[in-house]
């Protein structure tokens, strides 16, 4: 099974629902339903985020990491 996230328009979002209510629980289920919104609106919507960003942006570079010694 596979998950997606969708950003759907306003205006054929009731149509996208008349059409998913035509598969079973099986076949289709809705794990979460929200609004959207932008990254940036998200990130300040994070209580100390723009606090944090604003402490890094006054750090020396010396004291941040390459990318190669990043664990990812």
């Amino acid at each position: 099974m596979q998950t997606i996230t969708l950003k759907i328009n306003d205006s054929i979002n009731e149509k996208f629902f008349w059409l998913l209510k035509y598969f079973s629980k099986d076949e289709v289920n809705i794990l979460e339903l929200s609004e959207y919104i932008n990254d940036d609106d998200y990130l300040r919507s994070i209580d100390g985020m723009v606090e944090s960003i604003k402490e890094a942006r006054s750090e020396p570079i010396e004291k941040g990491a390459t990318l190669d010694e990043l664990d990812w």
